[in-house]
């Protein structure tokens, strides 16, 4: 049999595929886990939420700009200075999760640079700066 035969069967995969998924995976894990121990915290009443439970069915049937505006909020980045009551820390592992791709591209910038891949450097980097800017809410369409 020769030398090869048991590493002929397994496909190559590429180190910044490799670097990529391991990011995005404990990205993924650290997003879904904060998401779940903050909405366990508001449920439980550990931590005092900004919009109390009980209000909770009469709050889904507003549109976003009269939830901000009973929340006390204006909308886009508002929630992030209320982090202390439970409903808007569940926010938090929201955010994380939409956003958990964003480390991973710039995790693998480097691996590019390295093999001389500028230009998917560039895209990734790129990519994460399409991300940011959409999340900074500095643009915005139809309103």
């Amino acid at each position: 049999m020769p030398k090869d035969s048991q590493t002929a069967d397994k496909p190559h995969i590429a180190p910044e595929q490799i670097r990529y998924a391991e990011w995005l995976r404990w990205s993924g894990w650290f997003g879904l886990a904060l998401l779940i121990v903050a909405s366990l915290l508001y449920v439980t009443g550990v931590m005092a939420p900004h919009v109390p439970v009980g209000e909770l069915p009469r709050v889904w049937l507003m549109s976003s700009r009269e939830l901000a505006a009973h929340a006390g909020g204006h909308g886009n980045w508002d929630w992030v200075a209320l982090l202390h009551k439970g409903d808007m820390l569940s926010l938090l592992g929201i955010a994380v999760l939409s956003g958990c791709s964003a480390l991973p591209l710039l995790a693998v910038v480097g691996i590019y640079l390295r093999r001389g891949d500028r230009l998917f450097a560039l895209l990734c980097v790129l990519q994460v700066a399409v991300l940011v800017l959409a999340a900074s809410g500095l643009v915005s369409v139809g309103h």
